[in-house]
C-alpha cells in the first residue's frame, strides 16, 4: 500500500490517464478526491467506493478550486497528493491559423488552472507539513509539436512552474515534479472509445523508439511512484513518459506531425 493514508486530489479523473490515476491511487491506500467538469467524476468515484468522492470542478475558475481543495480537507481531513492532470489539446492548426480565442481557452485550462491547484494545494499542504504535486505536462512542452503551438506553449509553461514551485517548496517538504506524456492512447483518440487498448491494427507512431501506443495505467504507474515515500528525495523532475520520443526527437522524432496525445 505505497499510498496508505495519504489524501489525493486528481484533476482531469473522470476519463483517462486521471481515471487510471484515481483507480491506482485507491488501490494503493490513498483516499481520493476525483475532481473533472464533466460529470463522469461521479461515476468514477462510486466504482472506487468509499475511499472516492466526486468533485465538480472547473480549473480555470478560482472558486471552484477553492471549493476542491476544501472538499479534501473538509471530507479527508488534509492534502497530501495533487495531480494537476486537466487538460485538453485544442485545434490542430498552424501557428497563425490559431485564433486569440483559442489561445485563451487552452491557457485557461492547461496552465491557469495548473497554477490556481498548485496555489491552493500548497496553501492546504502548508498547514499540515508537506506533500507532493504531480503536473501532467507533455512531450509538447519539451521538444515541440508541429501544430500544437498554443498547446506547446502552455504545457511548457506548467514545466516552469513545476521546476520554480519545486525550489520554492523544497524547505517546506513539497515536493513538486511533472510527467511529460507523449502519444497516448485515450478518450482523444477516437478509437479508444471501442477499443480501450490499442488493437493490433492500430496506427504505427512514427518517431517512437518503444514503436508503439502509450497507455493510461502507464502515465498512472509514473504518477504514482512520484507521489509515494519512493521518491522523496525527488523534486522539480520534468519525467517523460513518450516511449523514448524526446530523447529520440533530434533524430527520428522531427517527422512526427502530432495527433491525439490525451
Amino acid at each position: 500500500m505505497r499510498l496508505a493514508d495519504k489524501v489525493a486530489v486528481i484533476t482531469g479523473a473522470g476519463s483517462g490517464m486521471g481515471k487510471a490515476m484515481a483507480e491506482l491511487f485507491a488501490a494503493e491506500g490513498a483516499r481520493v478526491v476525483c475532481a473533472d467538469i464533466s460529470g463522469n467524476q461521479n461515476d468514477v468515484a462510486a466504482a472506487i467506493g468509499n475511499a472516492a468522492i466526486g468533485v465538480h470542478a472547473d480549473v480555470a475558475d478560482e472558486a471552484n478550486v477553492r471549493s476542491m481543495i476544501g472538499a479534501a480537507e473538509q471530507k479527508f481531513g488534509r492534502l497530501d497528493i495533487l495531480v494537476n492532470n486537466a487538460g485538453f489539446g485544442g485545434k490542430m492548426a498552424p501557428l497563425h491559423e490559431q485564433t486569440a480565442e483559442s489561445w485563451d481557452r487552452i491557457h485557461a485550462v492547461n496552465i491557469r488552472g495548473v497554477f490556481l491547484c498548485m496555489k491552493y494545494g500548497i496553501v492546504s499542504m502548508l498547514k499540515t507539513g508537506g506533500g507532493s504535486i504531480v503536473n501532467i505536462a507533455s512531450a509538447a512542452g519539451v521538444v515541440g509539436w508541429k501544430h500544437h503551438s498554443i498547446y506547446g506553449a502552455a504545457k511548457a509553461g506548467v514545466n516552469q512552474l513545476t521546476k520554480s514551485g519545486a525550489l520554492d517548496y523544497a524547505a517546506n517538504n513539497i515536493r513538486i515534479n511533472a510527467i511529460e506524456p507523449g502519444t497516448i492512447w485515450t478518450g482523444l483518440v477516437a478509437q479508444s472509445k471501442v477499443h480501450p487498448e490499442p488493437p493490433p491494427d492500430a496506427a504505427r507512431l512514427a518517431g517512437i523508439p518503444l514503436d508503439r501506443w502509450g497507455l493510461a495505467r502507464e502515465i498512472a504507474a509514473a504518477a504514482l511512484f512520484l507521489a509515494s515515500d519512493e521518491a522523496s528525495y525527488v523534486t522539480g523532475v520534468l519525467l517523460p513518459v513518450d516511449g523514448g520520443y524526446c530523447i529520440g526527437f533530434s533524430g527520428m522524432g522531427a517527422e512526427n506531425s502530432g495527433g491525439p496525445r490525451r
